[in-house]
């Protein structure tokens, strides 16, 4: 997957975008360990120019995945948060949206910001 490959104006990329964003967080949650219904896995699509988010949120971690308006390669945002209430969350960390193909090294980083430590 092209991470990359802009979606604002293109609703076949858009398309493509989230549902492999939404698998590969579903995949991630399986690797770490998290139970299905210990997390909310959804959609905002938004408008045409933009490629939306996708969003994992639990009771104690907020993952979103998009493509910044901005061009750099910050494209999952990664906090800690307190309930699945909370949208604001603690201290913001990003990452690389080529760690979507990465999902070990992607569950470590997530694990790092819990506090956390990825058993293999």
């Amino acid at each position: 997957m092209n991470w990359h490959r802009p979606c604002a104006y293109d609703p076949d990329v858009k398309e493509t975008f989230h549902r492999t964003a939404r698998a590969r967080l579903r995949k991630l949650a399986t690797l770490i360990g998290w139970q299905e219904g210990s997390f909310d896995l959804r959609n905002n699509r938004a408008g045409v120019a933009v490629s939306g988010e996708v969003i994992h949120h639990q009771d104690c971690v907020y993952i979103q995945v998009s493509q910044p308006a901005t061009g750099h390669d910050s494209g999952i945002l990664i906090r800690r948060c307190n309930g699945r209430k909370d949208y604001t969350g603690e201290r913001n960390h990003f990452a690389s949206l080529s760690l979507l193909d990465d999902l070990l090294a992607l569950a470590c980083r997530v694990n790092a910001v819990l506090g956390s430590e990825m058993r293999p």
